[in-house]
């Protein structure tokens, strides 16, 4: 595609998702540096727009597919991962999180019980 062509869909993030990218940056900059802070989060930012492109090509989360929920999907920058939902012409990302959480719990809390 030409860098001129729109993409085919419109990525948005929840409130919940641009907290997680905020907490992410505090987090690694408490522990690292600003610097290290910013590369993870252009890298996470470049997974998010990838997805107005390729939003199919992400998988099942395990923890969801296990309970036969199969309308989220995930890309990956490990450790992260981005849960996310194709609805018609938007991609919906609903959480940024370190896949070594507790991630039945993160999942459960953010997603099943928001709706």
């Amino acid at each position: 595609m030409a860098a001129d062509t729109p993409a085919p869909f419109e990525v948005l993030l929840t409130a919940g998702a641009e907290q997680d990218l905020e907490a992410i940056f505090d987090s690694i900059c408490d522990t690292d540096s600003v610097a290290r802070a910013n590369r993870v989060l252009d890298e996470l930012m470049a997974v998010v727009e990838s997805l107005a492109r390729f939003p199919e090509r992400g998988r099942y989360p395990k923890e969801l597919a296990g309970l036969g929920i199969k309308e989220y999907r995930q890309s990956l920058f490990k450790p992260y991962r981005v849960i996310y939902r194709v609805a018609g012409s938007q991609v919906i990302i609903y959480l940024i999180a370190d896949g070594r959480r507790d991630m039945p719990s993160v999942l459960a809390r953010r997603l099943l019980c928001a709706e």
